[in-house]
């Protein structure tokens, strides 16, 4: 075995070890996006968003640079494909922002208060036919060659960066022996909601004014986040989904537990009992709703600690029964000093990572403007502070049991494409099971607008 297989395997194995609350060699370091490794290399921020390249040659040189980090993942935003579809949600750096700008969700209410029944009875019907044009000005109007054409455009874009991502990860763990921290993606259902569709100000008001509605489409809505975490996992079940959290933190106790809570816990219910893990972004503050991570099975979920939370507190609430990561603020990595970042690293190795189920990380990432020379003494306070046990051998885990892929949601089922081409001459199933993937890439596709 090679010593770069060798590095991706124990690297793999800290990262699952911790997850599961199990004893590490070393106290991992492994963020769940790493916007600092982007532009490293001298990228600007815009180069990071439209170059796949120059996006792949900053993370070889951040992984070289900086050995002791465990799993990396940075950016999500590929802008062509934004471009080819006229997507309004986002603003991106060098086309509605200055080039060394952070991209930008702008959120607005592209579902009208009126229209959650359409939601509830098709909501995939509902999502091509009347968020999508709303959110996408390339698929406003009537049909037109210009239309179509944007639909095949996305279509070549997400397929560029589909390759791009499967060559990514072989890339980094053949030359980097760099694994990655999660795959697939899926949204709380009352996110789901809120984000791209009623907004926070409408889901707010429909909380009180129609709250039965809500509950409904929450429940629709975890059926379809269910289908799309499994259809874009890890089949291989290496590294968990990741879900990032965005209204909880605005909701009080009451008002989650209530609108919030019986959706998220039907996904993960069902996304655990599947054997699949999660990686879940407590964005905000977390504290008040964090007791309820103790409802699913120990190991199940890696907390990212938000900035905004203290994770020593959250560890309290959690700690021992869920694996947290965190505890490097941004404000230190950006205006600390390197002195500052050591003693803060030895102070986490010492009162938290002694036990099982902790990784180093910021709060979900490290920002652009950490300073290199802060991330290196995290590096270096790393691998002074937080090893455990230099003789424990680990070894990256076999699939964990459980149930398979979800039924394929289609818009096109096979049986209705089979009547219409019958009789079939040949091997049906070579027919059928490419069309059920087809269909399965178009389902996560149009559903990636919400996210």
């Amino acid at each position: 075995m090679s010593d770069l297989k060798k590095l991706y395997e124990q690297r793999l194995a800290r990262y699952q070890a911790a997850i599961a609350l199990e004893p590490v060699d070393r106290v991992p370091l492994g963020t769940g996006s790493s916007y600092f490794a982007e532009i490293y290399a001298g990228n600007t921020k815009q180069e990071v968003v439209y170059d796949l390249e120059k996006w792949l040659a900053s993370e070889i040189k951040f992984c070289q640079d900086f050995p002791a980090v465990d799993v990396l993942r940075d950016n999500r935003i590929y802008a062509p494909l934004f471009d080819a579809l006229g997507n309004r949600n986002y603003k991106i750096p060098g086309r509605d922002l200055k080039p060394d700008t952070q991209f930008q969700f702008v959120e607005k209410d592209y579902m009208k208060a009126d229209e959650y029944d359409e939601l509830i009875d098709h909501p995939v019907a509902f999502m091509v036919n009347k968020i999508c044009p709303r959110i996408h000005g390339e698929l406003d109007g009537e049909y037109s060659l210009r239309k179509a054409n944007a639909i095949l455009k996305a279509g070549l874009a997400q397929a560029a960066l589909g390759g791009h991502m499967r060559r990514r990860t072989q890339v980094l763990a053949e030359q980097c022996g760099m694994p990655q921290p999660m795959a697939g993606c899926f949204l709380a259902p009352f996110d789901a909601l809120s984000d791209s569709l009623r907004d926070m100000k409408g889901v707010m008001m429909d909380m009180r004014r129609q709250p039965d509605k809500v509950l409904a489409a929450c429940d629709k809505l975890a059926d379809e986040m269910i289908c799309l975490a499994l259809n874009t996992a890890d089949p291989l079940k290496r590294w968990p989904i990741f879900n990032p959290t965005h209204k909880a933190m605005f909701l009080s106790p009451k008002e989650f537990d209530y609108f919030y809570w019986p959706s998220f816990k039907k996904v993960y219910d069902a996304l655990i009992e599947s054997g699949q893990k999660i990686r879940c972004y407590l964005e905000g503050t977390w504290e008040a709703h964090a007791h309820h991570f103790r409802e699913f099975p120990k190991g199940s979920v890696l907390c990212d600690v938000d900035n905004q939370s203290d994770v020593f507190k959250v560890k309290e609430i959690i700690g021992g029964h869920q694996c947290l990561a965190g505890g490097l603020q941004d404000s230190l990595m950006i205006l600390g000093s390197p002195e500052q970042v050591r003693e803060r690293v030895r102070h986490l190795c010492q009162i938290i990572g002694r036990e099982p189920g902790f990784i180093l990380s910021g709060g979900c990432n490290f920002p652009y403007d950490t300073k290199p020379e802060n991330f290196k003494a995290l590096c270096e306070a790393v691998e002074e502070y937080g090893w455990l046990d230099r003789n424990l051998a680990l070894s990256p885990k076999a699939a964990a049991p459980g149930g398979g892929r979800p039924a394929p949601r289609q818009i096109t089922p096979w049986e209705v494409k089979k009547a219409e081409i019958q009789p079939i001459l040949g091997n049906e199933d070579l027919i059928k099971n490419n069309w059920n993937a087809l269909e399965n890439q178009a389902y996560a596709f149009w559903w990636q607008w919400v996210l």
